[in-house]
């Protein structure tokens, strides 16, 4: 049988990821990629092979790469010389023999000029790279977490409303487990070599929708506040959040505002074979488990 590797097995997706494999391949056919592996000892615990592994380490790539076919190229952090890492990756296992590579690029339509700092550029590289690499590849690209909403809108949103720029442009949410979902489904079937799929959530929504979803959770009324680029910034750091994380908040709120994730493919569903979870009902469990 094919043996899969996830990097990154001690994150939320890595580790989404190969639990959701447990569910379609034996524990013998998987493996997980970790800095410290003594962090993964629930999936060892599970009979996942743990192997050590370090992005800038290329030379501990190729040996942690040995006898794999698939790999799922969990993207680094943001600002953290991703080109570099990805890139030891992309050359690490073509020297390996690797023969499959999956990675998760943010969505980015063709034609938009929206790029997100330290995020766009860097996913659009690997692309360029995986491409030009010899190895067949899958493109699983990302819209926005739904886990990401409380972050963007702050932490005292049914308190004091939704404060952001103003805007209308929607973004079609998905959760971190309906992706990693996907991931397992092309990483465990054949016939996905070579394709690109936009795993977009839906319907899309709005910040104002989404005042209207906590609002219809909470009984009571959220209002939606359209302010000022420097507003929304003031208002996160009020909540206790540095500068430079409230500005990182702003460029996705910026891209949300101007539909950068608003399509519909249909691709995330079909993967799944069921529907995605929708933004109404995650938000609708995150805060009844806060209000409880």
């Amino acid at each position: 049988m094919t043996k899969i590797l996830v990097t990154g097995a001690t994150g939320n997706i890595g580790r989404m990821t190969l639990k959701h494999l447990l569910k379609r391949r034996p524990a013998s056919d998987l493996a997980g990629l970790a800095r410290d592996p003594a962090k993964a000892a629930d999936l060892v615990a599970e009979g996942i092979e743990i192997r050590q592994g370090d992005y800038f380490d290329y030379d501990g790539l190729v040996r942690a790469f040995e006898g794999i076919e698939k790999v799922m190229l969990v993207s680094a952090t943001a600002f953290t010389d991703r080109n570099s890492q990805h890139q030891n990756v992309i050359s690490a296992a073509r020297q390996a023999s690797v023969k499959h590579i999956v990675y998760m690029p943010i969505i980015h339509e063709e034609g938009s000029a929206f790029t997100l700092p330290d995020i766009t550029g860097q996913d659009l590289f690997v692309e360029d790279q995986l491409k030009a690499s010899g190895l067949a590849f899958t493109l699983v690209r990302h819209p926005p977490f739904i886990e990401s909403l409380p972050f963007y809108i702050g932490s005292k949103a049914l308190e004091r409303g939704i404060h952001v720029p103003a805007g209308a442009g929607k973004a079609g949410f998905a959760s971190r487990s309906d992706l990693a979902e996907a991931h397992a489904v092309v990483l465990s079937e054949a016939g996905h070599e070579y394709k690109t799929y936009a795993l977009y959530g839906d319907p899309a929504v709005s910040f104002a929708d989404v005042a209207q979803i906590l609002s219809d959770t909470s009984g009571k009324p959220v209002p939606f506040v359209a302010g000022s680029d420097q507003d929304y910034i003031t208002h996160l750091m009020a909540e206790g959040l540095p500068e430079p994380v409230a500005r990182f908040a702003l460029g996705w709120v910026h891209g949300i505002n101007a539909g950068e994730w608003s399509g519909s493919t249909g691709d995330l569903e079909n993967l799944l074979g069921r529907k995605p979870m929708t933004t109404a009902e995650f938000l609708r469990a995150y805060y009844t488990a806060r209000q409880a």
